[in-house]
């Protein structure tokens, strides 16, 4: 069986590579600094840490790293001028007062998009930013090694508009041949890391080979992460990997079935095909009922075992989310002006397209998928609660989800599952730098750190739509329907970003890619 698994690698990643490389980001020409002196004024401080919020402060960047948080007033109150520091003739200064100000977010599982989907470079990476999201985790690398790299290297010199780029590489790629023993894995972990990886991205591989590339990852320091695909999950369930040192997962795949009590294989229906996406997706849905009850035996002790091994847990609610509510999530009405024709193609019914398996999609399946996620966020929750490490990832680009977006969306259902706004934040920066091995820089806004910040017009606390592109709807005092929010700054490595310009710009490339078809979206079946 082995043999055959990693020929499907071998084949898979050979063809990914065969496919029409995606053209490089564009170069830089959005964003102003770093600046040797750049003062934000009166802004509301949310720090990352978990600690309330705090403000008005003056927040003072010196090149690229914070130099000083100083409290200017209090809230309802003048500032008190004497307080602030004080602006030199060639400082820049942002005046932010009512405005809050956070930690650069990180989306733990952000790929760029592709061929298949018709994205580019830039019109993802101007989506992230947009959406205050700095620094991502590239799980896969399905555009090619070379590229993902290539990327992650110009993104880190602030040579294109990008945050920054975490590259984990899928396992087995460009290895040229399969990876058919402990040896042939350790050889490809030591490759990928000479290269500049930063981490792998595993679906389950026959337990030698996998336990060789785990520990070989470990003693030279990469990051590990596996989506646990129903095809390997038998041998190596979320727990087993933790136990063999893999230091974190995405999805939910393999927790489910690290809690069996009565079985140790899914109840997989007899004319079940993994090639068929609607069996795939429709059965992921009922898997949740056949673990062990929550707070049972089993339950905590798979709980407990995964935090003692400090496991981390990438949830990506965001990406299933149209699997319990079909019709909102392909009528979100960012789809009209900020989706590409060739990513709605993609999104639509098919039985080709990954994640596009609506085939016979209806009340039954969607019932069974809110029951899904009950029992998914429940654990979720309890794992924070008790000291488990959680982080944010959208996984976007598939089923409705699109970059940018998608990641406050993950916010919001994060909130649905219980945790608590400055736990979403802390989860978004400060949880996320801890897996990347980047927290002594980045994930918090504290003096001494580099200058990734996200600068919103509203409170996130009191509403997380308000960090939407589109913003949060509402009604003034004289009856009238506007909206507030959006991300107003995002400041990547000290450099300026308008969140709203990089907008206008993903806009004009959806409008002329529109034109250049004569495409008008429509829903699936309909004209309209």
């Amino acid at each position: 069986m082995k043999y055959l698994y990693t020929l499907f690698l071998f084949l898979f990643f050979g063809m990914m590579s065969l496919q029409a490389q995606m053209p490089d980001a564009p170069e830089r020409t959005e964003g102003d600094g770093p600046y040797e002196r750049l003062i934000i004024r009166g802004v509301n401080l949310i720090d990352g840490t978990g600690a309330p919020a705090t403000g008005p402060v003056d927040i003072v960047v010196k090149n690229n790293r914070i130099q000083s948080i100083q409290t200017v007033g209090y809230p309802g109150l003048p500032i008190q001028e004497q307080r602030r520091p004080k602006a030199g003739e060639n400082d820049q200064v942002i005046e932010a007062e009512g405005m809050y100000l956070l930690p650069g977010f990180f989306d733990m599982h952000a790929h760029t998009g592709g061929n298949a989907q018709g994205t580019t470079p830039e019109y993802v990476y101007k989506l992230w930013l947009a959406h205050g999201i700095t620094s991502i985790r590239e799980p896969g690398s399905f555009n090619g090694m070379d590229w993902t790299l290539r990327h992650k290297e110009l993104s880190k010199n602030n040579e294109i508009t990008a945050p920054r780029i975490s590259a984990w590489i899928g396992f087995g790629m460009d290895y040229g041949e399969p990876i058919d023993s402990p040896e042939d894995a350790r050889k490809w972990v030591q490759m990928i890391h000479k290269k500049g990886a930063d981490g792998i991205k595993f679906f389950g591989a026959s337990p030698e080979i996998y336990a060789a590339a785990i520990d070989e990852s470990n003693k030279l320091g990469l990051g590990t992460m596996t989506h646990h695909a129903q095809t390997r999950v038998v041998y190596n369930h979320a727990l087993k990997s933790a136990q063999l040192g893999l230091t974190s997962m995405t999805h939910w795949y393999g927790l489910p079935e690290s809690m069996f009590e009565d079985k140790i294989i899914q109840d997989y229906p007899l004319d079940y095909n993994y090639n068929n996406e609607q069996h795939r997706f429709e059965e992921a849905g009922k898997l949740w009922k056949q673990a062990a009850a929550p707070g049972s035996e089993k339950w905590e002790a798979v709980m407990d075992e995964m935090i003692e091994l400090d496991f981390t847990l990438n949830p990506t609610f965001t990406i299933y989310e149209a699997n319990r509510n079909l019709m909102a999530q392909r009528r979100a009405e960012w789809h009209e002006k900020y989706t590409l024709p060739s990513l709605w193609e993609f999104y639509k019914p098919s039985k080709i397209s990954h994640g596009s398996y609506w085939l016979n999609w209806g009340t039954e399946q969607e019932i069974a998928w809110k029951e899904n996620y009950r029992l998914w966020m429940q654990f979720v929750n309890e794992y924070k609660n008790k000291g488990g490490r959680v982080t944010l990832g959208s996984d976007a680009g598939y089923i409705y989800k699109l970059y940018g977006f998608g990641y406050i969306q993950e916010m919001e259902l994060m909130r649905e599952a219980g945790f608590h706004p400055l736990e979403i934040f802390q989860s978004a920066s400060l949880k996320a730098a801890e897996v990347l091995g980047v927290d002594d820089e980045l994930g918090t806004i504290e003096p001494g750190k580099l200058a990734d910040m996200v600068i919103v017009d509203a409170n996130p606390m009191e509403n997380l739509k308000v960090l939407y592109g589109t913003g949060a709807v509402f009604v003034n005092e004289d009856n009238e329907v506007t909206r507030k929010g959006g991300v107003r700054y995002t400041i990547k490595d000290g450099i300026v970003y308008d969140a709203k310009e990089l907008l206008k710009d993903v806009e004009e490339m959806v409008q002329q890619s529109k034109e250049e078809k004569d495409y008008t979206i429509t829903q699936p079946g309909l004209d309209y």
